[in-house]
């Protein structure tokens, strides 16, 4: 397949090109809103074609898919115009930035039947799938308490719109979704509530959410206690995973790397759990290719996509109004 990418940004540079070519696709065109931007990149990323202008890149390429990485008020309106185009979406979270948007991304997907995907690439980790294995064959018993730790210390280079601008979303719409994603994969399971607050003044200028702390709530009665920052320095993610009969903890794995280590704790001690590690893009853009050829889902369909960012929207919410969020498990919420 022939993709375009529009968004000259560091993910595409640094994973999704490589990943494209590894499943023997082809970049041939990128977009950017600063053409000059766009050009340096294409140079950069030995890219045939670029431009500031989608529609008509749309048009005058070879097209059959489209990986969108640009900012996130930017995502419903450019996947829109490559769906009514007939082409087929990859976006990266979150899908949209209201539940209007992700529904007529939704939409638009179904009319022109062609395929509609969130890249959710941490349901790619080995650790991630090996944990939900281990769930789902009831080897801790029932999950009772899950203690997720997504906290890093924001790179200068990605810094810029992430803390800038507040209707971005700040760490809630860049770390919380992939949360909220995660533990639905993980548990097989859909929330109910939420509750939360959030911090800033490190490293933001306008008081855009930096540190999220917060609780979720299961159908099936999994407490889940989460905390997601920019500003945690030297700080390693982890999962703890408690059940009746045990405990899974998870290090090093809430990353874009193909890395991270599994322990198992119950009345026998503590087992590490081996672990054959895989890169998580080149899983994403496979399955989705393999979707679109009919022979499966993507990773990450845009239900999914829509549910996290329904979810992430409530903690929003919290956070403002300073209160407990009770939600409809698996319909849309109205924002």
């Amino acid at each position: 397949m022939n993709w375009l990418l529009v968004g000259a940004s560091t993910v595409a540079q640094e994973w999704i090109i490589s990943a494209i070519r590894a499943i023997n696709d082809e970049v041939t065109c990128i977009v950017s809103t600063d053409l000059v931007r766009a050009q340096n990149f294409a140079r950069q990323q030995s890219i045939p074609n670029f431009s500031h202008d989608l529609k008509h890149a749309l048009y005058s390429n070879k097209v059959d898919a489209v990986y969108i990485s640009s900012t996130n008020s930017l995502h419903a309106e450019q996947a829109i115009i490559a769906l009514k185009a007939q082409k087929h979406v990859m976006c990266e979270k979150p899908m949209a930035l209201s539940i209007t948007d992700a529904q007529q991304m939704i939409e638009q997907a179904k009319i022109h039947q062609v395929v509609l995907a969130v890249n959710y690439h941490l349901r790619n980790s080995a650790v991630i799938q090996k944990m939900r294995e281990l769930i789902a064959s009831d080897c801790i018993g029932e999950v009772q308490n899950i203690r997720f730790c997504h906290a890093v210390s924001l790179p200068k280079n990605l810094q810029n719109w992430r803390i800038d601008t507040p209707s971005e979303g700040g760490v809630i719409l860049d770390i919380t979704v992939h949360d909220i994603d995660t533990l639905r994969f993980l548990l097989d399971d859909e929330p109910i509530s939420v509750s939360a607050m959030a911090q800033t003044g490190l490293i933001s200028p306008n008081n855009v959410p930096e540190t999220v702390m917060g609780t979720i709530e299961f159908t099936k009665g999994t407490l889940v206690s989460f905390y997601d920052s920019f500003t945690a320095q030297y700080f390693q993610t982890s999962i703890d995973i408690i059940g009746s009969k045990g405990n899974l903890q998870a290090l090093n794995t809430l990353t874009q790397h193909s890395t991270g280590e599994l322990h198992l704790n119950n009345d026998k001690g503590s087992q590490a759990i081996p672990i054959e590690h895989r890169n998580l893009y080149i899983s994403s853009f496979q399955q989705f290719k393999n979707a679109i050829q009919d022979q499966g889902r993507p990773v990450a369909t845009a239900y999914d996509g829509l549910r996290s960012l329904e979810i992430a929207l409530a903690i929003q919410q919290a956070i403002e109004n300073k209160m407990h969020i009770s939600l409809t498990s698996g319909e849309s919420l109205c924002f």
